[in-house]
């Protein structure tokens, strides 16, 4: 199968939001049509605040719409700190979304960060093996892994330098990132490669050199960790304010 790219700019913030939305919500009913439920992957950082604030939002046009009581979150990454740490992924999400909307309690699957690192990768493992039950063999297929990039071309916590970007085993991992001086909790790259559809969503002027070198630039996944995000059998959607794909020689809308 030919691995699809898209990549789309959009003006603004608010417009980044909605875009990403869209995506959000036309996946998930598509997936709950297939097959009865939506597997979603959340990702951290700043810019996806937005899009789970309108997600939720009870006057926007999407909350109505998703199918909440069958989606099931789980994150991509995770820092290592307890659930109500200021730095959790996971407290971001619950904050800005799932306090917000009707989503069963067992549908949110959060890292167990609170543990020491290497016990919260092997129970995040064993609880996507629980959720997927996968033959001997297949990977978890999410039906959407929402991904960013930073400046330094990191995605998830697959930080450049660290062997954790060339996992091929373990679907979840416990690397030490010595530039944050800190473990972090991460999918690793066949993870995140067998998902159906990978949105990276990123915004802002600093992150326009990363976008750059991870789409345009020579091959070197240790130095560009988000190079190494390829579908194996889905597609792959970047989604970018104007700051960001400011870099870019192509700059498709």
């Amino acid at each position: 199968m030919e691995k699809l790219i898209d990549l789309r700019v959009v003006d603004g913030g608010d417009a980044l939001a909605r875009a990403a939305a869209e995506e959000v919500l036309r996946t998930a009913e598509a997936a709950v049509r297939e097959h009865g439920r939506y597997t979603i992957a959340l990702s951290g950082g700043s810019t996806p605040k937005a899009l789970y604030r309108l997600l939720a939002s009870a006057d926007g046009p999407f909350r109505a719409r998703m199918p909440w009581e069958r989606t099931h979150f789980f994150w991509g990454d995770e820092r290592h700190v307890p659930p109500d740490h200021a730095d959790s992924n996971y407290r971001m999400a619950r904050e800005t979304m799932l306090d917000s909307v009707p989503v069963p309690a067992a549908n949110i699957h959060r890292v167990p960060a609170e543990e020491p690192a290497e016990a919260a990768a092997a129970a995040y493992e064993r609880e996507l093996r629980e959720l997927f039950q996968p033959v001997e063999g297949e990977l978890p297929r999410f039906d959407f892994n929402l991904m960013g990039l930073g400046p330094d071309a990191h995605t998830a916590s697959l930080f450049p330098g660290t062997s954790v970007i060339h996992e091929t085993e373990r679907w979840v991992a416990a690397p030490w990132v010595e530039a944050h001086r800190t473990y972090r909790i991460t999918f690793t790259p066949p993870v995140l490669n067998a998902a159906a559809r990978i949105l990276f969503l990123v915004s802002g002027g600093d992150k326009a050199a990363a976008v750059r070198a991870v789409i345009e630039g020579p091959r070197d996944v240790d130095r560009y960790p988000g190079q190494v995000v390829k579908p194996a059998r889905g597609t792959l959607l970047w989604l970018l304010d104007r700051e960001a794909a400011s870099l870019l020689s192509d700059t498709r809308s």
